[in-house]
Order: structure tokens, then sequence, then C-alpha cells
């Protein structure tokens, strides 16, 4: 009898079948082998859901948002542990077995951080790769994304009204009720596919996510939090904190920066105009 415990991983997708393929292998080869896998996709239109059906029967269809989409997965997960990806993303062949470790030597924790480096195809790219490599450690920029699933249930899982900064409030709300000591973290890596890297889709979809931003800010678990994230003095200050790293290939750095000013200008013209209508498709995530 397998005496380890069940961990289910959690994926939303949305005409994910460009990058699905390679997630799902890297579930697949993780040297922890009691998990089960979880896609909720919300519509596509593309072969997602075929491929998804290649690698676990439990495959739904829910939207409307990635929030929405999360929980419904967690509704159907048996494991003791959740891990929360998105379709864009690879483990390192350990990730799980470490989750997994954690959780049990740390019988307090609730929450785990799961470090996170990006790679991709071309200059933009390589850019969001030098700036994710700023984040590594600074916990107002890392969220978690394995969690106890009694926890998650008792929380209510992700607010389902918030979507682009979801990510940060269920750990806020988690950490609020039980304290900053119930979250830990692994040393193995989730990497990020960027891709092709598209600049001016990713200035879209600051400039949508920050229309929905005010239920955020709202809260006062994310205040703290939020005066950070928000601030381009704080943001900047972490990239000059390290200029050595930041203008090793002084084009990179240089773009970088002009990459993070574009991004962040998107983001305050797009709370500016919150509560306007947008014609922007919602699900415009991978």
């Amino acid at each position: 009898m397998n005496s380890q415990p069940l961990v289910s991983v959690l994926i939303a997708t949305y005409n994910s079948a460009s990058t699905l393929p390679a997630l799902l292998e890297s579930v697949k080869k993780q040297s922890y082998g009691s998990l089960e896998i979880v896609v909720v996709d919300n519509n596509s239109r593309d072969n997602t859901l075929e491929i998804a059906q290649r690698y676990t029967d439990k495959v739904y269809t829910q939207g409307p948002e990635r929030s929405a989409q999360r929980n419904f997965a967690a509704s159907k997960a048996s494991g003791e542990f959740i891990i929360v990806l998105d379709s864009d993303m690879l483990l390192t062949e350990h990730v799980v077995r470490d989750v997994v470790a954690t959780f049990n030597q740390q019988q307090d924790l609730l929450a785990l951080v799961i470090p996170e480096e990006s790679f991709g195809e071309g200059f933009w790219a390589n850019c969001k790769k030098l700036e994710r490599s700023f984040y590594l450690g600074v916990d107002w920029m890392e969220a978690a994304r394995a969690f106890r699933l009694y926890v998650f249930n008792e929380m209510q899982g992700y607010d389902e009204n918030n979507t682009g900064t979801e990510d940060y409030d269920l750990p806020h709300r988690i950490e609020q009720q039980y304290g900053k000591h119930t979250f830990g973290r692994i040393n193995a890596l989730i990497m990020h596919d960027e891709g092709k890297f598209d600049f001016i889709r990713s200035c879209k979809k600051k400039f949508y996510y920050a229309k929905a931003l005010e239920v955020y800010v709202s809260k006062p678990e994310n205040a703290a939090y939020f005066s950070r994230q928000a601030n381009p003095l704080y943001r900047f200050g972490l990239y000059f904190r390290s200029p050595t790293k930041l203008f090793k290939h002084p084009l990179l750095g240089l773009g970088m920066l002009f990459m993070k000013i574009c991004e962040m200008s998107a983001g305050m013209l797009g709370y500016l105009l919150r509560g306007r209508k947008s014609d922007m498709k919602s699900s415009i995530y991978k």
C-alpha cells in the first residue's frame, strides 16, 4: 500500500495547447509518485481538452475566470496537499517531493512558496527573465502556490471576484488568519515559459487586470503588500539594489526597465479607468 500523501496538481487552462504538453510531461516526470492532475478548462477553442485527457481523467470545463477554475479544481481534488499552476509553467524534477517533505517536516506550515524562473525566446523574454530574478526571496513579490487542502477550503479558496491578483490575495488571507510563521518555501523551481514574449500583450494584461484591482486593494490584509507592489520606488529599488546584475548586459537592463515602466503605466491607466466596460476578452491568461 502506498503510504505517501496524495498531492493534487491543479491547472487552469484556456487555449493552452502550445504549452500544456510540456507542463503535463513535467508533472508526470516528478520524482514523487503519489499525485493526481486536475485540469479545468475555460472553453478553449484549440485542442487543450484533448491534450489534457491524455494525461488525466480529471478534466473539466468551468469559467468564467481563473479564480473560479482553480476553486472548481480544488473541489475535485483528493489530495492532502494541492499545488496550483498556470498552464505555461514547468516543474523541475523535485518540486512535488520537496513540497510534501517540507509540509511533513513542519506541521505548522499551511502554505509554501515555490520559487519561479522565466525562460523564453527573444529579447523581451530575456528582459522578463531578468525582471523575475529580482523577486526571488522577496516576500511581497512572491506568492504561495502549494497549500494544505483543508486550509484552502477553509478560506473558501480564491476570491472569484478577483482576477489578476488572486495569487496574492489568498495567501494574505491565510497569513492574517494564522500568522506569517505558517508560510514556508522550497528550493526546487517552477520554470515559467514566456515563449515569444509579446510586449504589447503583456501591457494589455496589466491594463485589464488593473481594472479589477479595487477588489484586491479594498481588503485590509492586502494593504501593506499593495503599498509596495504598486509603488515604483519599491519596485525599481529592488532592481537598482543590484546594479551589477541589472546592467551586466546594459541593453538588456535598459530594456527591462523600459518594459516595466510601460507595464506599470498600463496598470495605472487600467486602475484609473476601472468600472468602465472593456471590450477586451476576459480570458487572456494561459
